[in-house]
């Protein structure tokens, strides 16, 4: 067995995905946090630090020990046909997603819903606000169109639409957005039509689409975060993991 196929094996690689995701939510979490409660500027480099050097040390621990039914165990001391490492990984899985969720939302949310408007650019601002009222849309709107599945395995698809759904229902529990319904929504699944015009139909001033490709063991998600009165793109990320065995 190659090195890999052991990193992957014993969840090293997921454990990886899993803390970096984690460790960027926590950073967020506390740049916000200590901003509120006035802690000095080095507060937050001491920890997003602490978390790179956590990173090779969760790594060291993902390889030496194994999670059991009985608890932690020296991998060495585990026999592999009573290894619960798969299931683990299934885990692991599960929270790298709604970590990479989580993302997404507080990149939106930071854009769209916190940002303060600039005080030096208040006429643009009015122009700006004024026009979005003379079409009766809400600035701070926006639909989640179904994440294409880039292969014809139907898991792919289940898991794109699950994505979907988890993303709309996270973004609408976000205070002054608005987002479109799931039905509305869906209602453009595999249809090829001008964004600006479902954004039109769905009464939205914002597009979250989105594609998931898969290429051997390995999974791609793709977001796209699309302003919809001129169709040019305001943020794009790629998302990869691993996919398990």
């Amino acid at each position: 067995m190659s090195l890999l196929e052991e990193l992957k094996r014993r969840n090293v690689v997921r454990v990886g995905f899993a803390y970096t995701v984690i460790s960027w939510l926590l950073a967020q979490v506390a740049e916000f946090a200590f901003e509120a409660f006035g802690a000095p500027e080095w507060a937050l480099k001491t920890l997003i630090i602490v978390l790179l050097l956590g990173l090779p040390l969760v790594l060291i621990f993902a390889w030496a020990f194994e999670m059991t039914p009985e608890g932690l165990k020296l991998e060495k001391d585990v026999n592999r046909d009573q290894s619960i490492t798969p299931q683990t990984g299934k885990k692991l899985e599960r929270v790298t997603i709604a970590g990479l969720v989580l993302v997404i939302v507080v990149i939106i949310a930071e854009r769209y819903v916190s940002a303060p408007a600039p005080v030096d650019d208040s006429n643009a601002v009015a122009t700006q606000q004024q026009a979005v009222a003379d079409v009766g849309i809400d600035d701070k709107s926006i639909a989640v169109l179904p994440f294409v599945s880039m292969t014809a395995s139907q898991e792919d698809e289940f898991f794109a639409d699950g994505l979907s759904e988890e993303l709309l229902n996270v973004l609408a529990k976000i205070d002054g957005l608005k987002v479109a319904g799931r039905t509305s929504a869906f209602y453009y699944k595999g249809k090829n039509e001008d964004l600006r015009q479902i954004a039109e139909s769905l009464g939205v001033a914002h597009i979250l689409e989105g594609s998931v490709r898969r290429s051997g063991n390995q999974i791609r998600v793709t977001a796209q975060l699309i302003k919809a009165d001129d169709g040019f793109h305001l943020w794009s990320n790629t998302y990869d993991r691993a996919d398990g065995n």
